[in-house]
């Protein structure tokens, strides 16, 4: 993986998760650096989603330090609104969308304008228009209910709303689930124009192979409560002294992936 410099957006020393007595996390380390995209993946019930919980300030911790763009977020009082400021840099698109049903389309992207600005009505809808045209969804549905579309169009919806305070860290969970290829693939190629559009750090945790070979720069990969290898995907794919990493990327399934879209991963190894 590429040497890195500049200010890493979030860092993380130490982390340590407990719940009942049993850490879910011990001595944690990890550093993301801007603009990249990397996915988090590991066996199930690893702390994939406790992870990104805790770097959103969605669960606290047991222990460490959670740093994002150099300050120590971890030790934020949470009703405090610079608190609220800092944590509006991040924005997390959850797997099933948790689009509101009882709000047409642009009345879910205009919500978290709404509740965290005090912009008018009319801006607020009009920003609502500019986020929703950059998913490229077609403005038939904007006055539709989250029911009325396509499960690829809900997911566009959810990311417009996600996008909506412009973040600068975006978190995914599963955002090709529930998609046929065709739709997945479509949803991958999105991600890609806006992460290069925007300058966008993208954080998700995926087990669909081909989304990870098409649109991952980096691999973190948990075991053992730890971040066991953080590299690039091509890297990660050929470590046999990690049998269930190497299996998963070389078993039945990922190796035709990993056949399709290995050169052109080689763009993320320098």
């Amino acid at each position: 993986m590429r040497d890195n410099v500049g200010q890493p957006i979030i860092e993380i020393k130490k982390l340590g998760t407990q719940f009942n007595g049993e850490w879910i996390h011990k001595d944690l380390d990890l550093t993301i650096y801007p603009n990249r995209i990397v996915t988090i993946i590991g066996a199930s019930g690893c702390g994939k989603t406790t992870l990104i919980r805790e770097i959103l300030m969605l669960q606290p911790i047991s222990a460490g330090e959670i740093h994002l763009m150099g300050e120590e977020i971890s030790k934020y009082n949470l009703e405090d609104p610079y608190t609220k400021r800092v944590l509006s840099q991040m924005a997390m698109m959850f797997q099933q969308g948790a689009l509101y049903n009882s709000n047409t389309v642009l009345e879910n992207v205009m919500f978290p304008i709404l509740e965290y600005t005090d912009f008018s009505y009319q801006t607020v809808r009009e920003l609502a228009y500019q986020k929703l045209r950059l998913t490229g969804l077609n403005e038939v549905a904007y006055n539709k209910y989250p029911k009325e579309i396509s499960p690829g169009m809900q997911k566009r919806v959810a990311l417009a709303r996600t996008l909506a305070l412009d973040p600068k860290v975006l978190f995914l969970d599963e955002p090709t689930a529930g998609l046929d290829p065709n739709s997945a693939a479509s949803f991958d190629e999105l991600m890609l124009n806006l992460h290069d559009q925007l300058g966008l750090t993208v954080i998700m945790i995926t087990h669909d192979l081909d989304s990870i070979w098409r649109t991952s720069h980096e691999i973190v990969y948990l075991s053992n409560k730890k971040v066991t290898l953080h590299d690039s995907v091509l890297n990660a794919s050929n470590r046999p002294d990690i049998p269930d990493l190497y299996q998963y990327f070389n078993g039945e399934r990922g190796v035709v992936s990993k056949g399709y879209y290995s050169k052109q991963q080689e763009r993320c190894v320098e």
